[in-house]
């Protein structure tokens, strides 16, 4: 596997007088970060934390992405006003967005520009200021925390606490970089366990300066400081196990009373610096990410003779499953190092008694389905397709089952070895919608992640469902995925781009979710990376 040289940079946003969309209140500003793919295609790289009710935002969460010297890497920052919990940002108000490469980022560290609406239309008077800064440290901070006593902030009420944790910058000026949850109504609050990489907390330096503010938050006025204290990151993690208090003191109320002692006390109950692996890690540690393709024969596809059919050959022999394949499979195929890669169709009759089935070996050979390198499929599907009798009806589980029953399998290993990746390539007519829902949701809690690439110009609403873009996947009986393990693309968005554009918005999530599985289950690499001197 060629391995490049990759500096992770996280970008900090904030923004100043953003369009008012919502009546009667503020926006609820949120930032997604956008990059180009090739053409006009965009995919989402990561996104900020919603701030309610601002039109000035600071957003806590950093934005990262990996900086390539060798690529121009144009960039698109949007900004959205949201107002419901869907994922999907189509059916909210757009604010704003700037358009820049990464490298004019990297280079200047700190850009201010207005943002616009369109090309030469701008969002009013709204403008956007990204820093950038380069990650050079891999571990996380871990903290949770309680208060005790807050001041009493609402008149027919409790105060509702959150805190916010900032770093003393070069300047002297205090920078925004972590924000807490409100706890509602409650003078003794405990606040969630968080993680927060070292970098972002204190650039690595465990003596930088740190300011903890603690706030009542007001939904319809700017939020009332309760108390804050300065503090460091070694101070912190005296805490271990035992815990470390601070004092939270107002400073107007500590200039007016002789008498003022504090206005509540914060608690670090715990505190600890954890190695945070990244895909890269776990790769070049000895994760191997297993290749399995499914592929969809039912009857919806049309005759493969006839060419409107989507397993019409062309004359160079190709159609969109075989692009889809290639496309996919020859940037995986680089993690595999056996390169043999399981291969299945489904929802076709299939020879010698030409019954239906949904998991047959591409091969023909149940006992041993591999196809060697990704050319070893393409050969396998070009020699099957005339043997099949195309049917249905079109049924997922079946081969997402076959994929979870050797996932599971890997995962009663507690090592980070093994990961599985599978493709599915289907026109979109799914039949088994809700053992396709559980299967996923059994799925989430496995080393796996699933690809679904359309074909043709279906309508794939129920794809966008399995996708969970649209709000988390529940299971028939409401059982929710442990985490986002699906990806679903139609090939016809990538039509007319660059060959590796579609692999690369398939793609795209797939690390994050492999350093969610082992980071839940608690597992480092195999062969974790030395630390640096």
């Amino acid at each position: 596997m060629a391995t490049q040289y990759v500096t992770k940079i996280e970008l900090s946003i904030s923004c100043k007088n953003l369009l008012d969309k919502d009546i009667g209140s503020k926006s609820d500003p949120l930032c997604v970060l956008l990059q180009n793919v090739g053409d006009d295609k965009w995919t989402e790289v990561d996104r900020t934390e919603k701030v309610k009710n601002c039109q000035d935002p600071e957003f806590s969460k950093r934005l990262c992405i990996d900086y390539f010297f060798e690529r121009v890497q144009k960039l698109k920052l949007g900004i959205y006003d949201i107002d419901n919990k869907s994922v999907d940002l189509k059916d909210d108000d757009y604010l704003g967005g700037f358009e820049c490469t990464l490298g004019q980022i990297v280079s200047s560290k700190k850009i201010t520009n207005p943002l616009q609406l369109k090309p030469g239309k701008p969002a009013g008077k709204g403008i956007i200021t990204i820093v950038a800064e380069e990650v050079k440290d891999n571990r996380a901070i871990v903290l949770e925390i309680e208060a005790k006593n807050l001041d009493k902030k609402d008149m027919f009420g409790k105060s509702d606490p959150f805190l916010e944790f900032f770093k003393q910058a070069d300047d002297g000026t205090w920078q925004l970089v972590h924000r807490t949850e409100v706890v509602k109504n409650n003078l003794s609050p405990s606040w969630k366990k968080f993680m927060v990489s070292l970098h972002t907390f204190c650039n690595g330096d465990l003596n930088k300066p740190m300011k903890v503010a603690c706030y009542d938050k007001d939904e319809d006025t700017s939020s009332d400081l309760i108390g804050e204290f300065t503090c460091t990151a070694a101070r912190l993690l005296e805490a271990k196990d035992q815990g470390v208090e601070f004092e939270c003191i107002h400073p107007e109320k500590q200039k007016k009373k002789k008498s003022y002692k504090n206005s509540g006390v914060v608690r670090f109950k715990y505190c600890k610096i954890e190695a945070q692996y990244t895909f890269l890690d776990y790769v070049m540690g000895g994760c191997q990410i297993n290749f399995t393709v499914g592929i969809d024969f039912t009857g919806s596809n049309g005759d493969p003779r006839s060419k409107d059919s989507l397993h019409y050959l062309s004359p160079d022999g190709v159609n969109q499953y075989l692009n889809a394949i290639w496309s996919v499979g020859l940037v995986i195929q680089d993690y595999d190092v056996d390169k043999l890669f399981p291969a299945f169709g489904f929802g076709a009759q299939v020879p010698p008694n030409f019954e239906v089935s949904h998991e047959f070996a591409l091969n023909f050979n149940p006992s041993n389905p591999y196809c060697q390198g990704v050319d070893g499929i393409v050969q396998a599907y070009r020699a099957i397709l005339p043997q099949l009798r195309l049917y249905g009806p079109t049924n997922f589980s079946p081969i997402i089952n076959h994929v979870a029953r050797i996932a599971a399998t890997a995962a009663q290993q507690p090592t980070a070895a093994q990961y599985f990746v599978l493709l599915i390539i289907t026109d979109g007519e799914i039949t088994d919608l809700d053992q396709t829902k559980q299967a996923i949701v059994n799925s989430s809690k496995l080393p796996m992640s699933i690809i679904i690439v359309g074909v043709g110009e279906a309508d794939f609403k129920a794809m966008e469902v399995l996708d969970g873009d649209k709000g988390v996947l529940k299971s028939p009986s409401g059982e929710p995925v442990a985490r986002d393990i699906v990806q679903f693309v139609p090939f016809r968005d990538f039509a007319k781009a660059p060959k590796e554009a579609l692999a690369q918005s398939v793609l795209a999530e797939v690390p994050g979710q492999l350093v969610a599985y082992f980071k839940l289950r608690n597992l480092s690499p195999v062969n974790p990376p030395v630390p640096k001197k």
